[in-house]
C-alpha cells in the first residue's frame, strides 16, 4: 500500500487472546523453590523408603511378629547312626528327637559320652531291640547306636529381614543356587552365623536342604540362624530388590574383586553359585554387581563353602570399620 511503512508481502498478526504475562510472579515463585526436601524415608524411589515399606509389608504378613516355622509336607525323620557320627552329631547342637540303643550293646567310652550329652539335653533315651534299629538304619552300621532328626523347620524369607530390622542393622542375607552338597550348606550357614549375616536362603529344588549332615557341619549353626526356603529364588531375590537390598553375585568371573566393592556397608544379598557351574543365567542377571575373589595361586576356583566364608570375613570386616 503506498505510504505504508509495512514490507511489502508481511503480514501483520493479530494477538490472540490475553496479553503475554509479566515474569514476575513466575520468577517470585521459582525463586521461591518447592519447600524443604523430604525425608528419605518419604522418597517413593529411594532405597530407605523401600527398606521401610519392605519392614512394613513384612510385619503385616507376620501379624506383628515372626512367622510360624514352615515344615516341608511328606518330609521324614532322618537317622544319624554309628557311634562316631552319633558323638559328632550331639556335640554339634543337631536337634535330635530321641537316642537309640540296640539291647546288650557293649559301653565304651564313645557310648558313654553319647549318652551323657543326650542326658544334658533332655534327649528322651530308648533301648530297644537290634532288630528295630536294624530297620531304621536300612541294616547300616549303627553299632547299637542311633539318633532319630526331625524336620528342620525353615523361616520365611521376610523372616530374615525381620532379623535384620530388629538388629537395626543393614540386611546382610546369603542366598544359594545350586549348592547341592548339604556339607556345604552346613559350612555356608556356620560361616553366616559366624559373620554377622542375618540367614540363608535356598531354592526348594535342585539344592541340599538341611539334613543331618547339613546339621552335623554347620556346627550348630543352623539353630543359631535361620534357613528360609523358596519355590522361586529369581523372585525371592526380585523381592529383596524391591526392599532396597543390593543383589551381590559371587563367581570368579566376576568384573569388581571382592576387596573393591564399594557397598560393602549397603543392605546386601549374597548370591553363591555351585562349585562346577557357578551362577545361572537369569540368576547372574538379576545381580545388581559380579565380584570375584583374588587369587594368587593356580587354583581354578574354591568351594562354596569356603568362597561364602572368605566374601563374609571381608563383607563383615568393612561393616565394623
Amino acid at each position: 500500500m503506498p505510504g505504508s511503512s509495512q514490507r511489502k508481502g508481511a503480514i501483520r498478526k493479530k494477538p490472540r487472546g490475553n496479553p503475554t504475562a509479566g515474569s514476575g510472579g513466575r520468577v517470585r515463585r521459582g525463586l521461591e523453590g518447592k519447600g524443604p526436601t523430604p525425608k528419605a524415608v518419604d522418597r517413593t524411589k529411594h532405597p530407605a523408603h523401600k527398606r521401610a515399606k519392605a519392614k512394613e509389608r513384612a510385619e503385616k504378613r507376620a501379624g506383628g511378629g515372626r512367622r510360624p516355622a514352615r515344615k516341608d509336607e511328606g518330609a521324614t525323620v532322618e537317622w544319624v547312626y554309628g557311634r562316631n557320627p552319633v558323638v559328632e552329631a550331639l556335640r554339634a547342637g543337631v536337634p535330635a528327637s530321641a537316642v537309640y540303643v540296640a539291647e546288650g550293646t557293649e559301653r565304651d567310652p564313645r557310648l558313654r559320652e553319647a549318652l551323657l550329652l543326650a542326658v544334658e539335653r533332655g534327649i528322651a533315651l530308648l533301648e530297644v531291640p537290634r532288630i528295630e534299629l536294624d530297620r531304621h538304619t536300612s541294616n547300616g552300621a549303627h553299632q547299637g547306636l542311633a539318633i532319630q532328626i526331625p524336620p528342620y523347620e525353615y523361616a520365611h524369607a521376610d523372616d530374615l529381614l525381620r532379623a535384620a530390622y530388629d538388629a537395626n542393622q543393614a540386611p546382610l542375607i546369603v542366598a544359594l543356587d545350586g549348592v547341592t552338597d548339604p556339607r556345604n550348606l552346613g559350612a555356608i550357614t556356620r560361616s553366616a552365623a559366624a559373620f554377622g549375616a542375618h540367614g540363608v536362603l535356598i531354592p526348594e529344588r535342585r539344592a541340599a536342604q538341611v539334613s543331618a549332615s547339613a546339621w552335623k557341619t554347620s556346627a550348630g549353626a543352623a539353630a543359631r540362624i535361620p534357613v528360609a526356603k523358596v519355590t522361586n529364588l529369581n523372585r525371592a531375590l526380585k523381592s529383596y530388590k524391591d526392599a532396597g537390598l543390593l543383589v551381590v553375585g559371587l563367581d570368579m568371573g566376576g568384573e569388581v574383586e571382592l576387596p573393591d566393592l564399594a557397598s560393602a556397608t549397603d543392605p546386601i544379598v549374597l548370591v553363591v553359585g555351585s562349585e562346577g557351574k557357578g551362577l545361572a543365567r537369569l540368576v547372574r542377571e538379576n545381580c545388581d554387581i559380579i565380584v570375584s575373589i583374588p587369587m594368587t595361586s593356580a587354583t581354578e576356583s574354591l568351594n562354596a563353602g569356603i568362597a561364602t566364608g572368605v566374601a563374609l570375613y571381608e563383607i563383615s570386616r568393612r561393616r565394623a570399620q
